[in-house]
């Protein structure tokens, strides 16, 4: 299991705080920092849409011009744009053996690490 955020968004230190609260210690990986490689956005879509991906609520994402925005029509257009501005991803990321899940949502964090447990 490991998570993927920025290490200064809101929702990724909710996530963080929620797993350390349930003594879960999930290795962290801050892509703003640490990087981000394709094969990493790859593996994440092989379970999930190209477009939930995309923080199209996010500042990074309200920043582009418009033909920027409109350029991304596609799996490929997206995963150049993460590429480029890793911080349009939308985070937290949590990837187990099994599932991605994006976004922090309590149950969903609790459903997925007890199925990872099981």
């Amino acid at each position: 299991m490991k998570l993927y955020g920025i290490a200064n968004c809101n929702t990724v230190k909710k996530a963080r705080q929620w797993l350390f609260e349930n003594h879960r210690d999930i290795p962290f990986h801050d892509f703003k920092k640490d990087g981000i490689e394709r094969k990493l956005i790859e593996r994440w879509l092989e379970g999930a849409d190209w477009q939930q991906l995309i923080n199209r609520k996010g500042t990074t994402w309200r920043q582009l011009e418009e033909t920027e925005k409109e350029a991304i029509v596609d799996k490929e257009s997206a995963i150049l744009l993460m590429l480029k501005k890793p911080s349009v991803i939308k985070r937290p990321i949590l990837e187990t053996k099994n599932r991605v899940t994006i976004g922090f949502d309590e149950a969903v964090f609790a459903e997925t690490i007890q199925n990872e447990d099981a």
